[in-house]
């Protein structure tokens, strides 16, 4: 039996992932979806046995904008490009009261999720920080760790799992994690396409090659060897492919998706690698009935491996457990 590992990350994050980029105008029913979408992986996770770990935003676990100007550190990301602070006025769009304001709160389902043990609850910072962006500090990042961390607390959440914004991050910073308890975060995958970058490093050619990718294997299966990913703390969990949103236009190409994922995860099975799948909530906001589609029949894969080979689901904190109590 080769056994392997079957991981699923999620960056939870509504509005505060986007809010620099999309308005509500233009994405709020992705958002709104997300209300339904949680709920929804909740169930189809635990009916597929499936470990899974949403890396969630800190400003999410506030009630209410009198509780999220409170839980702010004083210590702020300073960004020379200012729209990309939510500090920089945007609490004003923010609504009063939690529930009726759904694109930036999340308590509600913050506890569905607690509802289910054998999912985790990680932190993807407190505001969405980015941390190769000019301006920004180490000090800023620690003070903006710290506050995500006393806002999970008043759940009883203890943070173990960071997933970095925008796969942004850098070795000084994953010290200030292993600091502050974190025991492992999601890296990105060993190509070009996917090294860490801000935004003003980003190019067009980059990201036509990482739509490539999606459908046709340019970079590999991106899996992983226990041994390969074994030695310091935080744990590297790298990313194996990120689960694109079903495109209408792209219709045609769905069945090229779906063979480049699966023939991923049969790699991992067979070789004993860890294989790791992510995608944001609100990518799932749309097109629920095919996004979700596409999911179970690459969890129907997973059963079939998990039968096979033992390939198993584990979070990320439980695998970086394993690695480093294994």
């Amino acid at each position: 039996m080769a056994n392997g590992t079957f991981i699923i990350s999620l960056d939870f994050e509504l509005m505060w992932g986007v809010r620099d980029k999309l308005s509500i105008a233009q994405y709020g029913g992705n958002i709104l979806g997300v209300h339904q979408v949680i709920p929804r992986l909740l169930k189809t996770f635990r009916q597929y046995g499936i470990h899974g770990t949403f890396s969630t935003v800190g400003l999410l676990f506030c009630e209410n904008r009198e509780e999220l100007l409170a839980a702010c550190p004083t210590i702020r990301p300073a960004y020379t490009d200012t729209n990309l602070s939510p500090y920089n006025g945007y609490f004003d769009q923010v609504g009063v009261q939690g529930d009726a304001d759904l694109y930036h709160f999340a308590g509600g389902l913050i506890r569905q999720i607690q509802q289910y043990p054998e999912q985790e609850i990680g932190t993807h910072t407190f505001s969405h920080y980015y941390c190769l962006e000019d301006g920004q500090t180490n000090e800023q990042f620690k003070a903006d760790l710290e506050a995500a961390i006393r806002v999970a607390g008043r759940y009883n959440i203890t943070l173990t799992s960071l997933i970095f914004p925008r796969n942004q991050f850098n070795d000084e910073y994953l010290k200030i994690c292993g600091e502050l308890g974190i025991t492992c975060y999601r890296g990105n995958e060993r190509s070009w396409l996917y090294t860490a970058k801000n935004g003003e490093k980003e190019t067009m050619i980059r990201r036509a090659f990482r739509l490539m990718d999606s459908y046709l294997n340019i970079s590999g299966y991106n899996c992983y060897s226990d041994e390969s990913l074994r030695g310091g703390i935080p744990v590297n969990v790298p990313s194996s492919r990120f689960l694109r949103p079903f495109s209408p236009a792209m219709k045609p190409l769905e069945w090229l998706r779906m063979r480049r994922i699966k023939a991923a995860m049969t790699h991992a099975a067979k070789k004993n690698k860890v294989f790791h799948l992510w995608w944001h909530p609100h990518n799932f906001g749309i097109h629920q009935e095919a996004n979700f589609a596409f999911l179970e029949e690459l969890l129907r894969h997973y059963s079939k491996l998990n039968k096979q080979y033992g390939f198993e689901s584990r979070t990320m904190t439980e695998y970086a457990q394993k690695l480093i109590h294994g």
